[in-house]
């Protein structure tokens, strides 16, 4: 029994870090140790949990199931473990994804205060605007910004952001600024795309419309970066691109009109009984963004 349980422990590790070594690292062993332990478990069910190769370690259709199955039962023995320190004190690896615009702000506050302050955290963030599995992936907590589908998993509201237009003044200069909504669609805009789909503009009136794009991208740093470039106007979160409105190297387009909020959401599977690490994260979140409401 004790064998198995190693064993489940290396091939659920082994998943997550992608390879025998990322795992070994983890654990405090050796890849071959990692290795062996998954060999065992798989001579045990009779069935292949990876395909090897010199270069790539990739789940099998009987892999994944496994996975799917004994992640959850093996996230429920670090909660139960959890319970054993102090409701203050963060222990163990917390891995974290969340949009590129967000977690590039968010990083600072992040290792300046609240990894000092839980010293017995190890926090792993994947920046990313990709809507990511979170049992099937591996992570405890996924940061998303605007709806929220994910009907098995628990999420809290953790801040609703303003958005803003803006361009950068090369681009205003030459093309002149819009003076009203209906103008914004003789402009070259600079669209968010998610799972394929451009965002439309949106204001606090309830219009809507999705402008011709000159150029599209599915991540929030890329769209910032062709906004300073001068490409066009860009719909983003205000907190986003403060900077570069303070230093002049983005302005804000038709300032007067409102904008609707865009709601932040922290996502997890753990249920009504997250671990500290969690909680303490999430809570942090919610205190650092409510700077930005």
């Amino acid at each position: 029994m004790l064998d198995r349980t190693q064993g489940l422990i290396a091939f659920v590790r082994t998943v997550e870090a992608g390879s025998f070594s990322g795992a070994a690292r983890a654990l405090g062993t050796s890849p071959s140790a990692i290795s062996k332990s998954v060999a065992r478990l798989e001579a045990r069910f009779g069935v292949r949990l990876f395909q090897r190769s010199t270069r790539t370690l990739t789940l099998t259709q009987e892999g994944a199931a496994y996975f799917e199955r004994v992640a959850p039962l093996l996230r429920a023995l670090d909660e139960a473990g959890d319970v054993m320190h102090a409701t203050a004190t963060a222990q163990g690896l917390l891995r974290v994804t969340a949009p590129g615009d967000l977690g590039r702000v968010l990083m600072e506050p992040l290792t300046r205060e609240f990894l000092p302050r839980h010293r017995g955290l190890k926090l792993e963030i994947s920046l990313t605007d990709r809507h990511v599995d979170l049992i099937r992936e591996g992570f405890d907590i996924a940061v998303r910004a605007g709806d929220v589908a994910d009907s098995d998993l628990t999420s809290r509201l953790v801040a609703r952001l303003p958005m803003v237009l803006a361009a950068s003044p090369a681009y205003l200069t030459a093309h002149g600024a819009p003076k009203s909504k209906e103008a914004l669609r003789d402009h070259d805009h600079v669209r968010y795309v998610l799972a394929g789909k451009p965002f439309p503009l949106k204001f606090a009136d309830g219009s809507v419309f999705t402008p011709e794009g000159v150029l599209d991208a599915d991540s929030g740093v890329a769209t910032r970066i062709a906004a300073l470039n001068g490409m066009g106007i860009v719909q983003m979160l205000r907190f986003a691109i403060q900077d570069d409105i303070d230093a002049g190297r983005l302005k804000p387009v038709l300032p007067k009109v409102p904008l609707p909020l865009v709601s932040v959401y922290a996502l997890h599977a753990f249920g009504r009984h997250a671990p500290a690490r969690a909680r303490l994260f999430i809570d942090f979140l919610a205190a650092k963004l409510a700077s930005f409401s």
